[in-house]
């Protein structure tokens, strides 16, 4: 086993954590040492050890070790786990010494180490994905003053907008400031800080930066292999983990995958379908059949007391392949509302006219993690959202309910797909023409007087049997509440009355989070 560096397997997905305190001892982020390695296994293992290049014909590699001599190694068997790198862009003012990119736990250490020598009041994370928002997390648990600066609309590209927002939310309550659709033009050394110069003529001034605006296949060192490439630099593997040159096998962020709900070339990088290929591969290598299947992009992410996850496709993503995907909204409580520290779950159920399921995203304090696991297990198995409706999960009053917010979520979507119902999205508000339909909240007064939908009229569900006289049957009637339930009663009332009606899905909680647009800076 080669390795470049000083460490063979440590707890990439941990380096944030230790930065911001939550991991004291460093040495937990090491999952094996060479040591122990060779004392189990019988690895020869050889750190500080740079493979420079590959001779297929020959079943050489070229290894360059840190006192700069070199050698060949011979091989039977040859697996490529070379990973990505941070990218890198060339702005002025990059090489900086106070901007830093976070990969390994020699960066993780200089991070830590300026923050400590330095008093860092003030951080820029560049990069609203996974890395970026727990690096600003934990750099505000460390009383940092953190600005984000994000070149998309949103955070959190996995995530449709009106998911994502919940996430922006949260960062901006807990202290943080978002640059969202602001992209840099430069970086300037001044005294002991980084201006960071923005397109939009926005100057922001840091301590330090953190650049987390994604990561690129780590190759430079294979391209007069022979090895085959994918259009962005990732390397072509098939169903076995093999490259186009048998007997060489690569896994992990710097291969190319089969998007398991798209059918297509694409690449994920995350630990859990690493892990799996690696076994995979060292399968085939002794001679067992091994398939991988291809990755769906199940992951997960903790800001500060919220967990924010997701599987599958986004409803962005989709349309842009040339789908039109069905969506279910819900915000059921996390257990028994009865029981105490319920919280509400809010998620969101992506699917075609077959029931198939696209994808789902969830945000919340508590029970984030198992819905959507639940459902990335049911994707993994070709189910449908008939199957969600049917699970049979388990239920006591400190964990669920009786009806788990995974079954609410199929039983919805089963509404729609079925004609029970027809729903709308907030973010097709702008396009109702509200003398020409009928916008009605069938919440309660109080509710309504708290806040409500511009153009809307209050007709609570228990009054609105006796209220029909109100409604004028040859428009259009558009109704919400406040999650959707509601809503969808009144719409079932309606439709035996003679009227179309459509309902809002996700309900008030889900237009009130579509518009949020921060104004940190």
């Amino acid at each position: 086993m080669f390795e470049r560096g000083e460490y063979i397997s440590f707890a990439n997905c941990g380096l944030p954590y230790y930065i911001g305190g939550d991991i004291k001892d460093r040495s937990r982020l090491l999952v094996q040492t060479p040591e122990a390695m060779q004392s189990r296994f019988n690895l020869d293992v050889r750190i500080n050890s740079e493979v420079t290049s590959i001779n297929a014909l020959r079943r050489t590699v070229t290894v360059r070790q840190s006192n700069g001599e070199e050698y060949e190694e011979s091989f039977d068997a040859l697996l490529l786990s070379p990973g990505a790198k941070p990218i890198k862009p060339s702005n002025s003012g990059i090489d900086s010494e106070r901007i830093f990119t976070l990969r390994s736990l020699p960066d993780t250490d200089r991070i830590k180490s300026y923050i400590e020598d330095h008093h860092v009041k003030r951080a820029a994370v560049i990069g609203g994905g996974f890395i970026g928002i727990e690096m600003a997390e934990n750099l505000i648990q460390r009383g940092i003053e953190v600005t984000i600066i994000e070149a998309a609309p949103h955070i959190l590209a996995p995530f449709d907008s009106d998911m994502a927002v919940y996430a922006e939310q949260e960062l901006e309550d807990k202290g943080a400031r978002l640059a969202l659709g602001e992209s840099v033009e430069s970086f300037e050394a001044v005294s002991n800080e980084v201006h960071i110069q923005l397109k939009s003529g926005r100057k922001i001034a840091s301590d330090m930066v953190i650049l987390a605006i994604g990561v690129t296949p780590d190759t430079n060192f294979l391209l007069e292999s022979g090895i085959e490439f994918g259009a962005r630099g990732h390397i072509v593997v098939n169903e076995r983990m093999e490259t186009n040159i048998q007997g060489i096998y690569a896994v992990g962020d710097a291969v190319e995958v089969n998007h398991f709900v798209l059918g297509n070339q694409t690449a994920i990088p995350l630990a859990g379908p690493a892990n799996k290929q690696g076994r995979i591969a060292a399968d085939n290598i002794a001679g067992l059949t091994s398939q991988y299947h291809g990755t769906q992009g199940t992951s997960i992410l903790k800001i500060f007391g919220m967990t924010a996850a997701a599987t599958g496709v986004n409803v962005r993503t989709l349309k842009q392949n040339g789908q039109t995907p069905h969506v279910a909204f819900v915000h059921p409580p996390s257990h028994a509302t009865y029981y105490p520290g319920a919280s509400s779950i809010t998620l969101k159920l992506i699917f075609n006219d077959e029931g198939r399921i696209l994808g789902a995203q969830a945000f919340g304090k508590e029970g984030v993690d198992k819905r959507i696991d639940v459902i990335a297990t049911v994707m993994r198995l070709k189910g449908t959202v008939q199957d969600l409706s049917e699970l049979e999960l388990s239920y006591a009053p400190p964990f669920s309910s009786a009806k788990d917010p995974v079954n609410m979520a199929g039983y919805v979507a089963q509404n729609i797909l079925d004609g029970r119902t027809d729903v709308w999205l907030s973010d097709e508000l702008d396009d109702l023409e509200i003398p020409d339909t009928q916008l009605v909240d069938v919440r309660t007064e109080d509710e309504h007087s708290v806040g409500a939908i511009p153009g809307s009229i209050n007709i609570p569900v228990d009054e609105l049997r006796e209220r029909l006289h109100e409604l004028n049957p040859s428009k259009p009637v558009y109704t919400y509440c406040q999650v959707g339930q509601r809503g969808y009663i009144a719409s079932q009332i309606l439709t035996q009355n003679g009227f179309k009606v459509r309902n809002l899905s996700g309900g008030y909680k889900s237009y009130k989070a579509n518009p949020f647009k921060t104004d940190s800076i």
